[in-house]
Parts: structure tokens; sequence; C-alpha cells
């Protein structure tokens, strides 16, 4: 089973910027496309950014331009470099490959204050 770590939340004003990393346990992370979710109060979990085993990228309406998902598989780490971020961008932030088979991690608290 794969362990997946996030980390790199916190506290930023509107407009700031923030920049996640999540670490997997397993050398099987090179070789799955993966995701970054959040999951905000009350809201079910939703994909903000995706990124293929050989780095294309996609992401939401929502967040296209502001978010960049990233990976350096020799370090077995995924990254999102949040910019200009909003209050509706206040969330709990988590990592897990794209068909979300592994095991969730705690992952990390992002607030957006205005």
């Amino acid at each position: 089973q794969v362990q997946l770590v996030e980390s790199g939340g916190g506290l930023v004003q509107a407009g700031g910027s923030l920049r996640l990393s999540c670490a997997a346990s397993s050398s099987i992370f090179s070789a799955n496309p993966m995701g970054w979710y959040r999951q905000a109060p009350g809201q079910q979990r939703e994909l903000v950014a995706f990124i293929t085993n050989g780095g294309n990228t996609n992401y939401p309406d929502s967040v296209k331009g502001r978010f960049t998902i990233s990976r350096d598989n020799a370090k077995k780490t995924l990254y999102l470099q949040m910019n200009s971020l909003k209050p509706e961008d206040t969330a709990v932030y988590y990592c897990n490959n794209y068909f979300e088979t592994w095991q969730w991690g705690r992952g990390t608290q992002v607030t957006v204050s205005s």
C-alpha cells in the first residue's frame, strides 16, 4: 500500500501563493497519473489538477491559469504551485493517483483570507 504525505498548506491572504508537496512511499508513483484533490467543508472532494506519468497536465476552469501541478519521479514527490489564491480555494488538499486507489493521506489545510 502506498503511503501519501501532503505538506505545505497554511494561512494566506487572497492573492497570495502556496506550494504544496506530496511525498509517496513507493516508486510505483512514477508509473501512475496523479491528481491533487481538495475538499471544502460540506463539499465533495474534487479534482483540481491532473498530471500523467509523462508530465501532461490538465485543470478545471476554476483553477486554470492559477495552479500548476508538477512531479519529480526520482523524489517520488508531487507538487502543486498555487498562485492568485482566492477565499474559495480554502479546503483540505490531498493527493492520490488519478484512479484514487491508494489510501488517502491526512491532507494539508489551505486557508485563504479575504
